[in-house]
C-alpha cells in the first residue's frame, strides 16, 4: 500500500568541527526529508560564531541530498515565565533573541520554543510573563515564526493545556509570528486523549488555537498512561500511545504537509552500556512502510546498530 507523502525526520546533533554541515549529513543517513537540531547544547548557552558553524556547506550538502527544511530548537534554559528571578528572566529575552538570529542564518522557518514554567508564581504570571518576553523579542520582519511546543504539564510548566497557549498567543503585540509545536507524547501525558478520540483532540486545538496553526509535530510515543504529566518518551510504536495512533496522526490529511520530527530515546547495547544507537533510520522506514517492527529495539541492543 502505498503511503502519502509527509516530511519526516529526526533531532540530529550540532556539534564538532562540521556542526551544522554534520547535522545535514546525520539526516541524510536516517532518510530523512527534514531534520531538527540545537545550536549549540541545549543546556547552556555556549555557543560558536556563526563564521564556525559551516552553514553554506550543510545548505549545499540539504540541496544535494533533499532535505527541504531544518527546524531549530530553543535551549531548554530559556524561561520567560520566570518572575521570580528577574535575572533568568533578562537572561531569557536576551538568549532567545539570539537564538532567533542563529535561527535564521541558518535559514530555518521554524524556531521551537518550550513556552517556561511559572515556578511558584501561578498560572496567571507565568503566562503575562511568557507574553510580555516574546512582546520584547518577536518583530514584523521576522524570518521566521517561534511554534510554542506543547507540554507534558509537569512541575508549574506553562503550555500544559490549548488553552494555555491560545492566551499567549492571543497576548502578544504580533500573534501571526507565532505558531504550536504539536508534540504528541507532551499532549497524551497532559492528559489529551489521542488513542481512542484523536479528532475530538484536533477538534479542540482548532477551535481553542485553530487548525492552521501548528507549525511542526513532534511525534514521539511515551512511557506513561494518559494524563501522567511526565514527559518521558519511548521509541516509535513502543510505548503507550502506539504504533497505530501514532500513524494515524502521521497520516493525518489535514497535516500532510506540516513536518514531523522524532524524539525517540537512543537504544542502548546490549553488550556494552557506553554505546548506543540511533533508531531514526529503522523507524523512519517503519513509518514509510506502514510496518510496525516488534523486534526493532531488541535487534539494536543485539549491537550492531541494524
Amino acid at each position: 500500500m502505498n503511503q502519502p507523502k509527509i516530511k519526516i525526520g529526526s533531532h540530529v546533533s550540532m556539534s564538532g568541527k562540521d556542526m551544522f554541515l554534520n547535522s545535514a549529513k546525520e539526516a541524510a543517513s536516517y532518510g530523512s526529508d527534514v531534520f531538527m537540531a540545537y545550536t549549540g547544547a541545549p543546556q547552556n548557552s555556549k555557543r560558536k560564531p556563526l563564521e564556525e558553524l559551516k552553514i553554506e556547506e550543510g545548505r549545499a550538502y540539504m540541496r544535494a541530498h533533499g532535505l527541504s527544511e531544518v527546524i531549530i530548537h530553543a535551549p531548554y534554559l530559556i524561561n520567560l515565565a520566570n518572575t521570580v528571578k528577574e535575572d533568568t528572566f533578562r537572561s531569557s529575552v536576551e538568549f532567545l533573541t539570539s537564538e532567533i538570529s542563529r535561527s535564521e542564518a541558518l535559514h530555518s522557518k521554524v524556531l521551537v520554543l518550550h513556552p517556561g514554567a511559572h515556578v511558584g508564581a501561578g498560572e496567571e504570571a507565568g503566562i503575562a510573563q511568557v507574553v510580555e518576553g516574546l512582546n520584547q523579542v518577536l518583530r514584523p520582519d521576522l524570518k521566521l515564526t517561534v511554534a510554542l511546543e506543547t507540554m507534558a504539564g509537569k512541575g508549574s510548566e506553562l503550555g500544559r493545556n490549548f488553552e494555555q497557549l491560545a492566551r499567549i498567543i492571543g497576548g502578544v503585540r504580533y500573534p501571526e509570528k507565532l505558531k504550536v509545536c504539536f508534540d504528541t507524547c507532551h499532549v497524551h501525558d497532559s492528559g489529551y486523549d489521542l488513542i481512542h478520540h484523536p479528532e475530538e483532540v484536533f477538534g479542540a486545538f482548532e477551535r481553542i488555537v485553530g487548525r492552521d496553526m501548528i507549525a511542526v509535530f513532534h511525534m514521539n510515543d511515551s512511557k506513561n498512561i494518559c494524563g501522567a504529566a511526565k514527559d518521558r518518551h519511548e521509541n516509535y510504536g513502543f510505548g503507550q500511545i502506539g504504533f497505530e495512533a501514532l500513524q494515524r496522526i502521521m497520516y493525518h490529511p489535514d497535516y500532510l504537509d506540516i513536518p514531523k520530527i522524532l524524539e525517540s530515546p537512543w537504544v542502548k547495547d546490549g553488550h556494552n552500556e557506553k554505546k548506543s544507537y540511533a533508531p531514526y533510520k529503522q523507524e523512519i522506514c517503519s513509518i514509510r512502510e506502514n510496518r510496525f517492527d516488534p523486534e526493532m529495539v531488541e535487534k539494536l541492543r543485539a549491537g550492531n546498530g541494524e
